[in-house]
């Protein structure tokens, strides 16, 4: 009544061969997650941009969003303009007033 199997031999240059896989395998998993780390780390060290100490805005105007480029850096104000300084001398370089639809 024992209908079992009998077990396969195994084979022992496939199981040094999978042994060889999993060591290649992992070696190569520690290492990427070694170099992910780097990157994270090196990318988020980078100290970022310069930016004034404070922003003279027109009289009566306050800013309501801000955004910044290479050589430059804008606000929006709450009068519907846009004010662009640059980003070195703090100068103001161009006023662009936004127009309102008519609906």
């Amino acid at each position: 009544m024992d209908n079992s199997p009998e077990p396969q031999p195994v084979d022992p240059a496939m199981l040094r061969y999978l042994r060889l896989l999993v060591t290649i395998l992992t070696g190569t998993m520690i290492a990427g997650v070694l170099v992910i780390i780097f990157l994270l780390v090196t990318r988020f060290a980078d100290k970022g941009p310069e930016l004034p100490e404070t922003i003279e805005l027109p009289d009566g105007a306050s800013a309501q969003a801000f955004t910044q480029g290479r050589s430059w850096f804008a606000v929006v104000t709450d009068d519907d303009r846009i004010l662009i300084y640059d980003r070195v001398t703090g100068q103001l370089r161009r006023t662009v007033q936004i127009k309102q639809d008519g609906s």
